[in-house]
């Protein structure tokens, strides 16, 4: 579980054909890298039905994850897994996080990942705001929390946390009341391209 706190956010992205693989070495970072990772606070990460891949890392700050980084384990780690991805694999940081509801929580029973791009940062601060946090709470249990990464050029990865898909998917049909609405529709003015969302089928949910 992590909650309202200033992080750092590492968020690597890339493609695989072997999900599996990238499952268990993701098991392997847990018990052989994790334990000397100063700093770490928790990982969420996976991949969609196509092999999109995700790591969200959490970090105290940006020192920890460059230390991480640039350490002899994580580096023997990556040597291991490189193979694994097809292409180019990206890796984007933020100190610009914010969190909504209850955060994450490793009980969650599905994740999803949205890439967005801000036109307007001060105008989308905070990205859910009380009334719409209440409003969630109330008609969206399915929905745990989750946290929102604006990266320097704007770009934004946010992390929702899910109960269950099917929990999720029943949400996604609630009907939400006019003034919550309003909000998105006034919001979604400050972006500049749809969402494009990306359902982890198979994740690992992380923490020290």
């Amino acid at each position: 579980m992590f909650g309202q706190r200033k992080t750092c956010v590492q968020v690597v992205k890339g493609r695989t054909g072997d999900a599996a693989r990238l499952c268990e070495a993701a098991d392997r970072w847990h018990r052989e890298v994790a334990p000397r990772a100063r700093g770490w606070l928790g990982s969420t990460g996976g991949v969609t039905a196509d092999g999109v891949y995700f790591n969200l890392m959490r970090f105290d700050s940006p020192r920890a994850a460059h230390r991480n980084d640039r350490s002899r384990a994580q580096g023997q780690w990556w040597d291991e897994v490189a193979d694994l991805f097809e292409g180019e694999v990206t890796v984007e940081e933020s100190t610009d996080v914010e969190t909504f509801g209850r955060g994450g929580s490793d009980e969650a029973g599905f994740v999803q990942i949205l890439r967005t791009h801000i036109r307007d940062r001060e105008a989308v601060r905070p990205h859910v705001p009380e009334e719409a946090q209440r409003t969630l709470t109330r008609l969206r249990p399915d929905m745990i929390g989750g946290m929102f990464c604006i990266h320097p050029d704007g770009t934004c990865t946010g992390v929702a946390y899910f109960t269950s898909l099917e929990a999720a998917r029943k949400g996604e049909r609630t009907e939400m009341p006019p003034e919550y609405k309003a909000w998105r529709d006034e919001q979604m003015a400050h972006f500049d391209q749809e969402a494009v969302f990306y359902d982890l089928r198979e994740f690992w949910l992380q923490s020290p």
